[in-house]
């Protein structure tokens, strides 16, 4: 019986070396798994200088003067079609600025940059406004179709139909300015959610830009 002893030792410490290796390849293994997964799970956000933060904190600036036009109008017009359109433009995008202020929330990014309005869409052949850092802000919010203080101070005094036609004015002439933006994203963009809003906003206010000439030309603006 002693004899056998010694033979029986160096057989379990084999063994013992066996579960020890099977034991470190099976957590290298996870590791390995839960690793590839966190990188699957976890996706880079968008930069602090990419198009997709340019384009969440320039059309919020241009939401948020939609929002206030169309709701001035909303508060005092007569005409039940543009009181509707206006209530319909003004609530779309709120709720779009609302996802575009959530988005850079979520990417750790902050609400402001201290690039010029529109610098991030030099890139795009057909929407680029060209070297940004050569305009003044008057200029770069004329192109985003953004309207001036003066204008509306005149939309608040205006009543009737004055008032209407020049709302239908400046936000015929915003939706030109943000149409452009929201295709230049969709050119230059990667994230999938800014592209569907930004789509949206194409379908939505293209739609609306021909309601706003039907009204237009059922006032006889301009006239």
């Amino acid at each position: 019986m002693s004899d056998d002893a010694p033979v029986a030792r160096p057989a379990a410490r084999w063994a013992v070396v066996a579960l020890v290796a099977v034991a470190v390849i099976g957590v290298a293994f996870a590791i390995g798994r839960f690793t590839a997964f966190g990188a699957t799970a976890a996706p880079a956000h968008p930069s602090d200088t990419s198009a997709e933060a340019g384009f969440a904190r320039d059309m919020q600036v241009h939401h948020t003067q939609a929002v206030l036009m169309a709701m001035e109008i909303y508060r005092k017009t007569s005409d039940d079609e543009l009181r509707t359109l206006s209530y319909d433009i003004a609530t779309a995008q709120a709720g779009q600025r609302g996802e575009m202020f959530g988005w850079l929330v979520e990417w750790g990014l902050p609400q402001a940059s201290s690039q010029p309005l529109m610098t991030w869409m030099e890139k795009s052949g057909e929407h680029s406004h060209g070297d940004t850092a050569a305009l003044t802000e008057q200029q770069l919010l004329d192109e985003m179709g953004m309207a001036t203080d003066a204008q509306l101070d005149q939309l608040r005094t205006l009543e009737g139909r004055p008032a209407d036609c020049l709302f239908l004015d400046l936000m015929i002439r915003h939706h030109q300015g943000a149409i452009p933006m929201a295709e230049a994203i969709i050119e230059l963009g990667d994230d999938a959610r800014v592209k569907e809003v930004a789509g949206a906003i194409v379908t939505g206010q293209s739609s609306e830009l021909d309601a706003m000439r039907d009204i237009q030309s059922r006032l006889a603006c301009g006239t």
